[in-house]
């Protein structure tokens, strides 16, 4: 695990600007590092520069950047390849000088070519640079658990894992895009392949972007494509159905082994983040059948009894037999770390379940360098309560369409359902058509969101559609499936990525496996949602490690006091952020608009407990906003 970043450019960066680029993420990677420049044509110069964090062949020959024994190629990687072992034997015929698996990428380059990046069963961001072609080429795994960042003008292209070395280049404009606030607003986070920035972007999921130069224009040409896209490998996989349910389970546990099994594999101390929950607690149990000796877990509790799940973490430990810790947090160690957001999350990130995570990061930390997460559970295999709202109101919208002819919200406000159902249920339904985020919230919310950005006219850039993109007929599956494209890189796997570099902590997610997002492709959705029982299968094999008692009860989750906080210690700050000649001068949002809604928010929660609606999580986005402009505008 590590930083990477560099360019492409005909400025004349110097060495020392390059690795003060690199030393702008030194948390990713504190134990090496490494910057080289060279030349490429026309003018330009290539660098390319790493921070390491040592996992594999702790030695001095894992540094990068990297170079093949023809001198052809160079890399800088960030991540793991965890089937290293296996392509090593098919590549058997390069001299490989070390134990690690960046010289993997390497040779499976110089033997596939490009197309190597199939053949990479991992997680992982590549920038590996061809002198024989004069062409750099960025990659990024194929569900986005490792971020690339690049600027781009015409010109020049930065990279980076982060945007702080982007930030750090010479010349660099932090003009910010308006266009993206209002969807931050709402969703809390900036979904690839926007960023906050003008001209800077993030590689998707699955990506490849290649640069090379037009020696006629002299500017760089720029091509970005696919080699793995959740659409089409769906479409690809569901024509293989395994439609045998013993078959189905044998299979997908296989699979789970052998993805948890690769990654134990480190040279440095490993554990696992245990919640207590399905997903962490079945691939601890995994962990702990291929361990010779207990595995090292870590669970934070929370002393308000609604929140905490420490207990239920302790009552697994117990039984795999783990070797347990454990730490209970006060509401004052969550709050002393919303000052480091802006730093550690470098662009606009509110999902406020970044602060425990953090925390148990810190905690893991104290013990190891590798932790393995159960994250991917809930988006691949039917886990959010979201999804029951989606199926319901599917339902609601096929019988109206039966016995009335009228679809979605008007069958349900004539025929009085309206009061009845779920709020989300209802929002669902008026969205009947339409794979988006208003699945997560109310219209109305949505509405201020669009109306805090300055001049933002009638659109709803928070409210974006994907027309039937992935050919399912069921509102369920393609609302997983969307989650996958956008929630699950965009929110989760950022939120984990940040919160563990933070203190050095390599995170490992067996359930996002390449084989295993695949092969749950192939497994029919009333194995994962049967009759109203989220993620079946995933429990099904639980059970087998874990007595059910231990683990069925309601998902708890990360609980953040948000409105508490709000209008209580970070009350003053908020009202600052919020003053009108404030806002006027910083020219993005609504000065009038604004600094009415904070207000009325804060005067509903004087005195006792809100009345009206409870603008909480809008607030928490603009203040986290506002936090992050303050750290680096002024």
């Amino acid at each position: 695990m590590c930083g990477i970043c560099g360019f492409v450019s005909r400025q004349d960066i110097r060495l020392a600007q390059l690795k003060e680029m690199n030393d702008t993420m030194y948390h990713r990677g504190p134990n090496d590092s490494g910057e080289e420049i060279y030349g490429l044509k026309d003018g330009y110069s290539v660098g390319l520069a790493q921070r390491r964090l040592s996992i594999q062949d702790l030695s001095a020959l894992g540094h990068q950047p990297m170079h093949s024994d023809n001198g052809r190629i160079s890399v800088v990687f960030n991540g793991e390849i965890y089937n290293f072992h296996e392509l090593r034997e098919k590549l058997s015929a390069y001299s490989f000088c070390s134990t690690c698996d960046t010289e993997i990428i390497i040779a499976a380059y110089l033997k596939w070519g490009i197309s190597c990046v199939d053949f990479f069963n991992g997680m992982f961001a590549i920038a590996l640079f061809d002198r024989e072609k004069g062409e750099l080429y960025l990659m990024r795994d194929r569900i986005g658990k490792k971020p690339v960042y690049y600027m781009e003008n015409g010109t020049e292209l930065v990279f980076a894992s982060e945007l702080k070395p982007i930030m750090s280049f010479p010349g660099f404009e932090k003009k910010i895009k308006k266009e993206v606030i209002s969807r931050y607003l709402y969703q809390q986070y900036i979904n690839a392949p926007e960023t906050i920035f003008e001209n800077v972007y993030k590689l998707e999921p699955g990506a490849i972007l290649k640069i090379s130069v037009n020696s006629k224009s002299l500017a760089l040409t720029k091509e970005t494509w696919k080699y793995w896209d959740i659409k089409d490998v769906y479409a690809k996989q569901r024509q293989h159905m395994v439609t045998d349910y013993a078959q189905a389970k044998g299979e997908l546990k296989e699979l789970l082994k052998k993805a948890t099994a690769s990654r134990m594999i480190a040279d440095v101390p490993l554990g696992s983040f245990l919640s207590g929950g399905y997903d962490s607690s079945l691939i601890t149990a995994i962990a702990q059948e291929h361990s010779s000796e207990p595995v090292k877990t870590f669970s934070i509790g929370f002393q308000e009894e609604r929140y905490n799940e420490a207990k239920y973490a302790k009552e697994v430990a117990d039984y795999l037999g783990t070797n347990h810790t454990e730490l209970y947090i006060d509401e004052k160690q969550m709050f002393d770390l919303v000052e480091s957001i802006p730093k550690y999350y470098d662009e606009p990130f509110a999902d406020s379940s970044q602060i425990p995570s953090m925390l148990v990061s810190a905690l893991a930390r104290e013990h190891v360098t590798v932790a393995l997460s159960g994250d991917g559970g809930d988006e691949f295999f039917c886990g959010y309560n979201i999804y029951e709202n989606v199926a319901q109101a599917q339902m609601l919208d096929a019988a109206g369409a039966a016995v009335h002819g009228i679809c979605g919200l008007p069958f349900i406000n004539k025929t009085g359902l309206s009061e009845k159902l779920p709020f989300r249920v209802r929002v669902i339904a008026e969205n009947r058509n339409k794979e988006t985020k208003t699945q997560f919230g109310a219209s109305n919310y949505i509405v201020r969101a669009g109306a805090m950005v300055k001049n933002d006219g009638s659109e709803f850039p928070c409210h974006y559609e994907i027309e039937s993109k992935y050919g399912e007929s069921k509102w369920q599956i393609r609302r997983m499936l969307l989650d996958m494209d956008t929630y699950l890189p965009g929110d989760i796997l950022c939120k984990v990525d940040r919160a563990s570099m933070k203190y050095s902590l390599e995170a490992r997610c067996p359930i996002l496996d390449r084989d295993v997002m695949e092969y749950s492709y192939r497994i029919p959705h009333e194995y994962k949602f049967y009759k109203g029982e989220k993620k079946h299968i995933l429990k099904d094999i639980a059970y087998d490690y874990i007595p059910k008692n231990l683990l069925d009860r309601p998902k708890v989750g990360f609980g953040v006091p948000l409105d508490k906080w709000l209008r209580g210690p970070l009350k003053e700050q908020l009202l600052s952020y919020s003053e009108k000649d404030y806002l006027e001068k910083q020219g993005i949002f609504d000065s009038a608009y604004v600094s009415n809604m904070i207000r009325e928010y804060i005067k509903t929660g004087d005195g006792g407990p809100a009345t009206g609606a409870n603008y909480s999580k809008l607030s928490w986005s603009f203040f986290i906003f506002e936090q992050w402009y303050q750290y680096y505008f002024n």
